[in-house]
């Protein structure tokens, strides 16, 4: 019979433990995960998501049916978290591509949303498709160009999708000017 093994990794010295207590940093105004022995906070902040209202040039409007949960099988705009070191704008290019295999031309920022509830900043971008190519990736089960009054209503995924749709139609074919916001109605009842 062999010795049991440990259940993962030994730490090099047992007795650092690491952020594992919650404290307010000196300077501070609420509780952090911390560090007892360095001190270390370790700040637990939003998350940003970009995506964009991607049209093409008939005026569809691009949507990604989703096949990973939340909401598998919804409709979606091509949004997703922001990666480290990259620009929004880049985010939201490259969320286009991953979810629809779709080429797009940032036009501008349409709205920013606050959503609380869940801790997220989502970044929405007005854009357009370069070329008309768009196929399914990997976190969507298809994906496909609706004119406005057939946009599946019903079966979108998350109030974010409507409100951008929604800040879509009242800017279409006109400069963005200042970005809409979370509708004041919804800050709470998200």
């Amino acid at each position: 019979m062999s010795d049991p093994q440990p259940p993962g990794p030994i730490p090099a010295d047992p007795s650092l433990s690491g952020p594992s207590i919650r404290a307010v940093p000196h300077g501070d105004d609420r509780e952090r995960l911390m560090c007892p022995d360095c001190g270390y906070v370790a700040y637990e902040n939003p998350k940003v998501v970009v995506g964009s209202v991607v049209v093409a040039q008939d005026g569809r409007i691009l949507l990604c049916r989703r096949a990973i949960e939340p909401r598998k099988g919804f409709w979606t705009l091509p949004a997703g978290y922001m990666e480290l070191h990259e620009t929004s704008e880049a985010g939201a290019r490259r969320e286009a591509w991953e979810e629809a295999c779709a080429r797009i031309e940032i036009e501008g920022l349409l709205a920013v949303y606050d959503i609380p509830r869940i801790s997220q900043v989502q970044l929405i971008f007005r854009a357009r498709l370069v070329h008309p190519e768009i196929a399914a990736g990997p976190e969507s089960a298809e994906v496909d160009l609706f004119s406005w009054d057939a946009i599946p209503w019903d079966d979108i995924a998350f109030p974010s999708v409507h409100w951008s749709l929604r800040r879509f139609k009242e800017t279409e074919g006109r400069p963005l000017g200042q970005p809409g916001g979370t509708p004041p109605d919804a800050v709470h009842g998200l």
